[in-house]
């Protein structure tokens, strides 16, 4: 086995690695954390907004990052290889949209909700939530795309279809929604799973049937 096979599969384990960790860790905020804020006493919501939070938002912010390092170096090994296509794009960018989220507008305003930084903590505190929200609406097609590319009846389709860039104008709405719009059906946890799925179907049919 050759050095760069090994750095590939070692690269792919790293991704998926740090991938579990970002994402697992956005599924906490949205689905578990979030709602003990609301029911939590004042000497808990204190707590956790002191140690809980600032913590796994660094896990969480780490987790980003470096699934979009590993990320792109496996994209360029597949740009070499001649085997991209349009569930590899399209997944490819929710998942860098998915990462600056993390942290031009999550990390950021968080900051400020949780008073580690001076500002409006209220107003903060929703663009990091509907941005948060945003990133769990997407999580699950950009996972289906990435699992897609190589392993989809698509495979090998090439870039540049109708189809791909019609999906990814669909991204491109909910993205501009995730950071100036409202949350919608995604103010509650039902909500915002119910969206990614149907969001998945969406963007999936498109690829397959334009």
């Amino acid at each position: 086995m050759e050095f760069m096979d090994i750095l590939n599969m070692v690269t792919r384990w790293g991704h998926l690695l740090f991938g579990m960790t970002w994402i697992g860790l956005l599924y906490y905020f949205n689905f578990i954390q979030g709602g003990y804020f609301k029911s939590a006493t004042p000497e808990g919501l204190a707590d956790g907004k002191a140690k809980l939070a600032p913590a796994a938002l660094w896990w969480f912010r780490w987790g980003a990052m470096f699934t979009f390092i590993t990320g792109l170096i496996l994209l360029e090994s597949v740009r070499k290889m001649n085997v991209m296509n349009e569930y590899i794009v399209v997944g490819a960018v929710m998942g860098t949209l998915m990462f600056l989220n993390v942290w031009l507008v999550i990390w950021p305003n968080q900051k400020v909700a949780l008073g580690m930084v001076e500002g409006d903590a209220p107003s903060s505190g929703a663009k990091a939530l509907l941005a948060s929200r945003t990133n769990t609406l997407f999580s699950a097609p950009m996972a289906f795309c990435m699992l897609a590319g190589p392993h989809f009846a698509g495979y090998g389709m090439g870039t540049g279809s109708m189809a791909m860039w019609a999906a990814l104008a669909v991204v491109a709405a909910l993205e501009i929604n995730g950071l100036i719009g409202k949350q919608g059906p995604m103010a509650t946890v039902r909500g915002v799973i119910v969206s990614s799925l149907v969001l998945t179907a969406i963007i999936i049919g498109m690829l397959v049937f334009m």
